[in-house]
């Protein structure tokens, strides 16, 4: 018998909203009866039909998390199995199309109901059948192009606070970036961040190759647990069908977070470190584990936003993230530190993607203004500075104006010679301490 045509019409409580629904007898003992992940249908007599998700089963009873939440329901409800896990549309109708939290069309466009559809929040790749990330995304952010590249296959956080530009950022990059194809997940959104998001893409000319899923701040909050899988499903299929390069943009995963810490204080599990469940690093790592290099085929790169709450980085959304990802950007005061963010992946593309002179910049540039924030400790506790002190703030100020800015946008090889202009023009050859042949060949003879 079909599960999609039996109704269960014995509702044991509605806590939040979780819905617990007895199971009978001969569906208890069915090994094809309700799984854990999959969706249902809950209505109440003639009201509206609301989607809900397995996410516990028990002997003889199953707990339903309601997507459009639970208010208005009694226990006079009615549940039917539909007998699969979410699935999202999948075909190359879906790029340029923005879709609801919950996979449905949200951009006034023809409805994708005839599209091949696929399951998400399926199993990561092998890791054993993974290629070695060896290729570089040139995002033209300097910041990151220069001293922690983004490579393929790489999963790392935008560590930020409320307050900082990191929808700013992450906008720029998703337009910049050389990738084929850009998958936007975002969890919470107020409707002017969304439509910022959106409008970036069209200006940009880069909207035909973007898939959003968006769940805006008034939408449930519990869709916000859909978003990440939908996108990285979609960013699989079309990566390893299509052979494409994809750069998956999450934001913000303290919303998915709290969204999960929601599902569990409604199905009364106990909690761990200020609330969140035990089992947050298994969830968090699930999604990011999605990021891959496939042999023969294409590759997933996710950048996601985990905001820390008051500026913390041991809160337990980004201390787990930190254990999980291969490095982290922190945003502070609207640039990227320099000193906070990195990149473990990338030793795979610095001087062998790149110039040849690129590691070099890259440390001799960060010890100059390193040397520049000590300099300026001195000048702010009144002591005499000497003339290599004043240089090294001269330096320090147009570091920050022409590398930290967010807003800046340099090719790789444009911001490699910048950076030999501005340790130019504020010390010798002799003082910077990189090898002569690199001098010779890079250092502006004008300078010299």
């Amino acid at each position: 018998m079909s599960l999609s045509v039996i109704t269960y019409d014995r509702i044991l409580s509605i806590i939040g909203e979780v819905v617990r629904v007895a199971l009978p007898p001969q569906v208890r003992m069915d090994p094809n009866g309700p799984r854990y992940g999959d969706l249902a249908v809950v209505r109440e007599g003639e009201g509206e039909a609301r989607l809900a998700q397995v996410v516990k089963l028990d002997p003889g009873e199953a707990s339903l998390q309601v997507f459009g939440g639970a208010q208005g329901l009694s226990t006079r409800a009615c549940v039917q199995f539909l007998g699969h896990p979410p699935r999202v549309a999948f075909s190359g109708n879906i790029m340029g199309r923005v879709f609801t939290g919950a996979g449905a069309v949200a951009d006034g466009g023809p409805p994708l109901s005839q599209e091949p559809q696929v399951e998400i929040g399926g199993p990561s790749a092998n890791p054993a059948r993974r290629a070695l990330a060896s290729r570089m995304i040139r995002t033209d952010v300097p910041m990151i192009d220069v001293f922690n590249s983004l490579v393929e296959s790489q999963k790392i956080p935008i560590f930020s606070t409320a307050g900082e530009p990191h929808n700013t950022l992450l906008a720029r990059i998703g337009v910049q970036a050389d990738a084929d194809v850009v998958v936007f997940g975002g969890l919470g959104l107020t409707f002017d961040d969304y439509w910022r998001f959106r409008a970036t893409f069209e200006d940009a000319g880069v909207f035909a190759r973007t898939v959003m899923f968006v769940n805006q701040a008034a939408d449930p909050p519990l869709e916000r647990l859909l978003v990440p899988d939908m996108a990285l499903a979609v960013a699989e299929k079309f990566a390893i069908e299509e052979k494409k390069r994809v750069l998956v943009l999450l934001t913000d995963m303290t919303a998915f977070a709290d969204a999960l810490k929601e599902v569990g204080v409604a199905m009364e599990r106990v909690p761990s470190n200020r609330g969140y469940l035990g089992d947050l690093y298994s969830q968090l790592a699930r999604r990011y584990e999605k990021a891959a290099v496939f042999h023969g085929a294409g590759s997933v790169t996710i950048l996601s936003v985990t905001t820390m709450p008051g500026g913390d980085v041991t809160h337990p959304v980004p201390d787990n993230t930190g254990y999980i990802t291969e490095g982290q950007f922190y945003l502070r005061d609207g640039f990227i530190d320099p000193f906070g963010s990195l990149s473990r992946l990338k030793q795979h593309v610095i001087g062998k993607e790149t110039r040849e002179d690129h590691s070099a910049v890259m440390n001799t540039m960060i010890r100059f203004y390193a040397g520049a924030r000590d300099a300026e400790r001195k000048q702010a506790m009144a002591f005499e500075l000497s003339d290599y002190d004043l240089r090294l703030l001269r330096y320090g100020a147009l570091f920050k104006t022409r590398f930290m800015d967010i807003t800046t946008s340099i090719p790789l090889e444009a911001a490699l010679d910048l950076g030999w202009k501005t340790m130019a023009e504020c010390f010798s050859p002799e003082e910077l301490l990189v090898r002569q042949n690199l001098i010779d060949t890079y250092y502006p003879a004008q300078a010299a």
